[in-house]
């Protein structure tokens, strides 16, 4: 139960592909706004932890399962730490924040990007308290997917 029933560097290797595989998808994939998660997220969500779970290894050793998941915790926190230190890094794994407003006029080519419908749009705004686009001088998709808006004054 506790012994290594795939070589160490095969289980190391493994992880870390399928970390940088989904840091490659989840790069080019459009930006979910207000951290929501429709209910095709959520069945896209499933299926790649299915396909995860396989292409991981049907291990039956609890110390196989801790290597990996020691695997994605350390390229993590790697990820994280080469993020703050090296800019360069950052825009590698993250996306810019996508201006969708620029002074009052709405970019729908940026809105076409996000696959964000203007009515969505227009319901963030509502949950900023701004009823009206003019008022908006400026809102950005940010990289975490949720909407920043800087009002007129």
């Amino acid at each position: 139960m506790f012994e290594l029933e795939t070589s160490l560097w095969e289980l190391i290797a493994r992880g870390a592909l399928l970390f940088l595989g989904f840091m490659f998808l989840f790069r080019v994939l459009p930006r979910r706004t207000g951290g929501e998660m429709a209910p095709m997220d959520l069945v896209f969500l499933l299926l790649i932890t299915e396909a995860a779970s396989h292409s991981l290894g049907d291990y039956s050793s609890l110390t196989d399962g801790a290597v990996q998941i020691g695997v994605f915790v350390g390229l993590n926190y790697l990820t994280n730490k080469l993020s703050y230190f090296f800019p360069a890094f950052q825009r590698l794994v993250e996306q810019p924040p996508l201006p969708i407003i620029k002074d009052g006029r709405v970019i729908t080519a940026n809105l076409k990007k996000e696959a964000l419908t203007l009515d969505e749009l227009l319901g963030h705004l509502r949950l900023e308290g701004v009823d009206d686009i003019t008022d908006v001088k400026s809102a950005h998709v940010e990289s975490d997917g949720r909407l920043s808006v800087v009002k007129v004054s």
